[in-house]
């Protein structure tokens, strides 16, 4: 069987842990957190990375360091994970959420405004398959009307767009180093932090809401509880893990890229799907390779047929406006055109570090063997 995901994995990930141990410091903000946020901050160029404990967790902070209370709204598309939507809504916020452009998945960027109301407080677009939204656009409108922005980046780790990394280009961004990213912690995210302002209350935030940071670095003789938070730092031993695959970053991004460019050639002759479209602004880090089928009674043939011939095959989000917490906790604004349709087409293809070329072909040639029986 040819999994959809396995975790990525260098070999230099237990000499790493050891090390950790060895200092004798696995709780977090040791020797490979620190290493993790530069590599972050001199990669993206973003004032401050903080490592998190998840991406959700990354989103949470940016919620609360952004004010958002009871009765504001975010705007944000309805396909993508939970997490995007639940940072704001713990926080008492309503999702609003805007139909996709059905080229990128990503939020329709002309379609916010007509989403903004005397209650708005940020714009939350989600990089879809570590392809950027259109933020020119977005922080245009976000500039008009005074809101946040906040990019959730979970999938865009070494994406840019027009030459700046995702996650660098509104007040806060989100990484995600889940074990199904191009790099991994097993569990684990990281906060993005634009403006030098928000510093301080970030790393406050994430030590419990006391300054325990400032007292590792010397600045105070004590440290006590200044604001409220919550256990954002993750263990040493997860920053270890993940440091290792940063250390060689650029070759899992080369690899990924190799095999996303593999599957696009292998079924451009494919008449019957789409495949991914890639704006001319846009760098992507080859986070996944979909393809759209006709529809969902075709996409469920094409799962089932792959199955049968050994490799795992998966469909994505079921829309968040279409949950019972999604209408508990959301609206949604204008027309769903795209976002249900689209969503009910798309099946996502194997992809991660160590799949080879070999495999690639295996799986491309299943999937045109599928579409000449039709």
């Amino acid at each position: 069987m040819i999994n959809f995901n396995e975790a990525p994995y260098t070999g230099k990930e237990f000499e790493y842990i050891k090390k950790a141990i060895d200092n004798k410091k696995i709780c977090g903000d040791g020797e490979f957190t620190h290493k993790c946020n530069e590599w972050i901050e001199e990669r993206t160029g973003t004032k401050k990375a903080l490592l998190t404990t998840s991406c959700t967790h990354a989103t949470e902070m940016a919620a609360i360091l952004s004010n958002v209370g009871e009765g504001d709204e975010i705007i944000m598309p309805s396909y993508t994970f939970v997490s995007t939507a639940d940072a704001f809504v713990l926080r008492g916020a309503t999702a609003v959420f805007v139909d996709i452009n059905p080229k990128t998945m990503n939020i329709d960027e002309n379609l916010i405004e007509n989403a903004i109301t005397e209650k708005t407080k940020a714009i939350v677009p989600v990089h879809y398959a570590g392809v950027s939204c259109e933020m020119d656009k977005i922080m245009q409108i976000a500039k008009e009307h005074d809101l946040m922005v906040i990019e959730d980046a979970a999938q865009g780790v070494m994406s840019t767009y027009k030459g700046k990394a995702l996650g660098t280009m509104g007040d806060f961004g989100c990484f995600s180093f889940h074990e199904t990213k191009n790099y991994s912690m097993g569990e684990g995210g990281a906060l993005l932090i634009r403006d030098e302002e928000n510093v301080e209350r970030a790393e406050i935030i994430r030590e419990k809401g006391t300054n325990r940071s400032k007292f590792f670095r010397g600045q105070i003789d004590k440290y006590t509880w200044v604001d409220a938070g919550s256990s954002y730092l993750p263990s040493e031993l997860n920053a270890a893990y993940l440091y290792a695959q940063l250390k060689v970053a650029d070759e899992i991004n080369d690899h990924r890229l190799a095999l996303w460019n593999r599957y696009n050639t292998n079924l451009q002759d494919v008449k019957q799907i789409e495949r991914p479209y890639i704006p001319e602004d846009c760098v992507h880090n080859a986070h996944m390779f979909y393809i759209k089928a006709r529809d969902l009674e075709e996409r469920t043939k094409l799962i089932a047929y792959l199955k049968e011939k050994g490799i795992q095959s998966v469909f994505h989000y079921v829309p968040l406006h279409s949950a019972p917490a999604g209408k508990k906790y959301g609206r949604f604004s204008g027309e769903d055109v795209y976002t249900t349709r689209e969503s009910e087409r798309l099946l996502r293809l194997p992809m991660f570090y160590s799949l080879t070329l070999e495999q690639v072909d295996f799986i491309s040639d299943k999937v045109i063997e599928f579409y000449h029986r039709m």
